[in-house]
């Protein structure tokens, strides 16, 4: 099979990827949870016009000029309102949220006043309208503030917590299960024997997929047999899973069972091996309902595929309104080589000059093994195929990677 662009490999992933069900939950519960549809205030805030200061509700034709004395007939504070009219050469005492009476139309701030029994002096001219809120400046009963494919912030629960609504309707999170395969694996905290290396992708992936909402299973490692990895492949179809992303196996060798195993489930294969550096054999297909991934089994390129791929088709079933990675312009830090055929994602670090210019800085040694220069990464580098060799400071376009 011809190595297939990533653009293309990108649209084959997310072919088809709808939303997952709604269900309702409790606002508390909504954090990072993605709205399934549009949500409306119940309500107007401010219902009525409150005072933004503590001081005195006036008329403001009544305080045109300094010194003016006038009575104080009664007081207002949050949630206890004045049930008078404020007439003229007449004033109320307010507190900070405190409903305007009738008859005032403007505050004058504590400040400004000096109080003498019943009656306040006013020191400083008052002009309508200052220091009040008016009913509905916030938003009015009706108004959309909260769109379906929100990702949900602490702002945002505020928000909906003002307009009314202690239950949110969202998407279901997405299933992933994650499998590993590789005799070579042990688990972190061991002591690897003879050609054995320390297992890690999981722990990428899993905190990558969780980073964007997704619900993790852990199928663990199996054995580089195709019955250990044919039956972790039907646990994940019996877990529910909409998404599996395996690890390791995905290319052609002897050991390598991945693919077999997902032909002899009934896989329906979309592609294998894709034009680009790291990551080349990446597979993926549908069995049954279950979406597969299958990642590289070095580190590197396991999660670079896992972060341009599986994030992608995650945001997608999560019903995200904004799926994709955005691009940024920058420019290089360091002269690059001409390219081949395989569309390049440099592992980088991010600075940023006194102007405000980004600067990436890819590192030296790109070998899809070397863990430690993925983590001093801040972003990946994109080069297309072919792209001629370029020296420091030209353009370039980078992907911010988490952090």
């Amino acid at each position: 099979m011809a190595l297939m662009p990533v653009s293309d490999a990108l649209a084959a992933v997310l072919a088809g990827a709808e939303p997952l069900a709604e269900e309702t939950i409790a606002l508390d519960d909504a954090f990072h949870r993605v709205l399934a549809r549009d949500v409306a205030a119940r309500r107007t805030q401010p219902p009525q016009a409150m005072s933004a200061m503590d001081g005195y509700a006036v008329r403001a034709s009544d305080v045109a000029n300094v010194d003016t004395q006038l009575s104080v007939i009664g007081e207002v504070a949050a949630g206890r309102p004045f049930a008078g009219t404020v007439g003229a050469g007449e004033a109320v005492r307010i507190f900070t949220g405190g409903v305007v009476p009738d008859g005032a139309d403007a505050v004058v701030i504590q400040e400004d006043t000096v109080a003498e029994g019943k009656r306040v002096t006013i020191k400083e001219a008052a002009i309508a309208g200052r220091h009040i809120r008016p009913a509905g400046v916030d938003f009015r009963e009706g108004d959309v503030l909260l769109r379906k494919g929100t990702r949900l912030t602490e702002r945002d629960l505020a928000l909906a917590a003002g307009m009314n609504h202690p239950r949110l309707p969202i998407r279901r999170r997405p299933k992933v299960a994650i499998l590993a395969t590789g005799d070579e694996l042990v688990m972190p905290g061991s002591t690897p024997g003879p050609g054995r290396i320390v297992y890690s992708n999981g722990y990428a992936l899993h905190a990558l997929a969780r980073s964007e909402g997704a619900e993790t299973i852990d199928l663990g490692v199996v054995a580089d047999t195709l019955e250990a990895t044919t039956a972790g492949i039907r646990r994940a179809r019996e877990s529910g899973a909409d998404i599996l992303l395996t690890t390791g196996g995905a290319s052609v060798g002897d050991h390598d069972l991945v693919q077999q195993a997902l032909k002899a489930e009934g896989i329906s294969m979309s592609f294998w091996k894709i034009a680009m550096r790291p990551g080349k054999p990446m597979m993926h297909g549908h069995l049954g309902a279950m979406r597969v991934i299958g990642l590289p089994g070095n580190p590197v390129s396991s999660y670079v595929c896992g972060f341009l791929f599986a994030v992608p088709l995650i945001r997608a079933l999560a019903g995200r309104a904004v799926i994709h990675h955005r691009r940024e312009r920058a420019v290089l830090g360091r002269d690059l080589s001409a390219n081949d055929m395989r569309e390049d994602y440099l592992r980088a670090r991010l600075e940023v000059r006194d102007d405000g210019t980004l600067v990436a800085l890819p590192v030296n040694h790109q070998d899809s093994s070397l863990l430690a220069n993925l983590a001093a990464a801040q972003v990946l580098v994109v080069r297309p195929p072919f792209a001629p060799k370029a020296d420091a400071g030209a353009p370039c376009e980078v992907l911010r990677l988490p952090g």
